[in-house]
């Protein structure tokens, strides 16, 4: 087989959407005839953790190096699955951070991941390398490796990096040195990997050096087998249309106006209203909660809380009604949630509040979305009771099954190895 070495800080055990899309790689890769050694972290503290995940971890030809770094995550591992902080000392934090590092906490971890990949290296031969950010700090210690060894390398983008959507920068020389430390990796890589069109096209804009054939786009997907498991046992226990929100709400993302259009349902046509149920798997702040009381709307809300990833998916696909939100932060319209690709998965009908942009796109075509922007509190209210209009009359919209099969990541795995497969090198 074939060998790839991978950075991944985020990375089962740990949860939440940050870990799915390199954890789908390497489930499907071994398949592909291409064995997998990840470099990821050690015990550290966070806001969730899912064992599950580490299933699709159970082949012989999938390797996992732990390596811990000094960032803050590290230091406080002993605090295991930390309480998800309210959004104001979430801020706080990210403003000081941002203050202190340049691009991201992440340096140290990228520094002793560096360590154990030139040890791996000097002792085996790989193929390629892929790194994949959030965090971009890593992108440093797969360069490194790739210049000494000699192996190609692959760098996979998630968000952006220089305008990144939930970027700080607290002075205009801490903006300059992110963008000088992002030039310098791009001239320095031999493939670069997005999610969506736009953040290509914004890439090549700001770094004009880059070329089309430099970059490959591979969007984020669902996983067919974990459809396959979690459909039989997705049980709906009511009559009441369920609309369901799967995540966590942080910065531009927000319940705020989705609970306000609910509201104004529950005073116009309260008879819509105590026959829907909004079910919000994830963690919901204290602010959130606060938010649903003061629009007297707990008797509406069932509250799951963190779940296993298959777990939540079958609560997913048990409900009528899936909601999404983004809203109108920088570059938003670069933004590509794994969630929403998920959800195309499940081929449930999608209430999607968000701007135009990459995730809009897409919408329209899957052809089962109610769509309206972010603060359009009137549209939302009255996508709302089209929905429950539909549901009721049993005439829910079908989306497109050719453009939904598009976005199955065993298929955008072996996209992934195709392309890994022109830059090796005759042993």
């Amino acid at each position: 087989m074939f060998k790839v070495l991978i950075f991944a800080y985020y990375f089962p055990p740990k949860g939440l959407s940050g870990v799915q899309r390199t954890t789908k790689f390497v489930k499907y890769l071994p398949g592909l005839n291409w064995a997998p050694t990840v470099i990821t972290t050690g015990d550290i503290a966070y806001f969730a953790h899912d064992n599950s995940l580490l299933n699709d971890l159970k082949n012989e030809n999938i390797r996992v190096i732990r390596v811990s770094g000094k960032e803050i995550n590290s230091i406080l591992k002993k605090k295991g699955t930390m309480q998800m902080p309210r959004e104001i000392f979430r801020k706080m934090y990210a403003y000081l951070s941002a203050w202190l590092n340049i691009t991201d906490n992440k340096r140290s971890w990228a520094r002793k991941a560096y360590k154990e990949a030139q040890k791996l290296c000097s002792e085996e031969k790989f193929d390629v390398i892929f790194v994949s950010g959030p965090p971009f700090t890593s992108f440093s210690a797969a360069i490194r490796i790739s210049e000494e060894f000699k192996i190609p390398v692959f760098v996979d983008y998630r968000d952006l990096w220089y305008g990144n959507q939930f970027a700080i920068y607290p002075t205009l020389w801490h903006k300059i040195k992110v963008k000088q430390e992002e030039y310098r990796a791009l001239h320095r890589v031999d493939k670069i990997v997005v999610t969506n069109r736009r953040i290509k096209e914004r890439m090549m804009k700001t770094y004009p050096f880059l070329t089309h054939d430099k970059m490959l786009i591979i969007p984020h997907g669902f996983d067919p087998q974990d459809i396959a498991v979690a459909q039989p046992e997705a049980k709906k226990l009511t009559k009441k249309m369920v609309i369901t929100y799967s995540g966590i709400f942080y910065e531009f993302i927000t319940p705020k106006y989705f609970l306000r259009a609910f509201r104004q349902i529950l005073k116009e046509n309260p008879e819509v209203a105590v026959n829907i149920e909004l079910h919000f798997i994830g963690f919901l702040r204290i602010e959130n909660r606060k938010l649903i009381k003061k629009y007297n709307l707990q008797n509406f809300v069932v509250e799951h809380s963190y779940m296993e990833h298959l777990e939540a998916l079958k609560k997913v696909i048990a409900s009528d009604l899936l909601w999404f939100m983004v809203g109108k932060g920088r570059n938003a319209d670069t933004i590509s949630s794994s969630k929403m690709y998920e959800y195309f998965g499940t081929k449930k009908p999608i209430l999607a509040c968000l701007p135009d942009g990459a995730l809009k796109d897409h919408l329209k075509k899957y052809e089962a979305a109610y769509l309206s922007d972010p603060y359009d509190v009137k549209t939302i209210k009255e996508n709302i009771l089209k929905a429950y209009s539909d549901f009721e009359n049993n005439k829910q919209p079908i989306p497109d099954e050719d453009f939904v099969a598009k976005f199955d990541r065993t298929l955008l795995t072996k996209q992934l190895a195709t392309e890994f497969q022109f830059f090796i090198k005759v042993r």
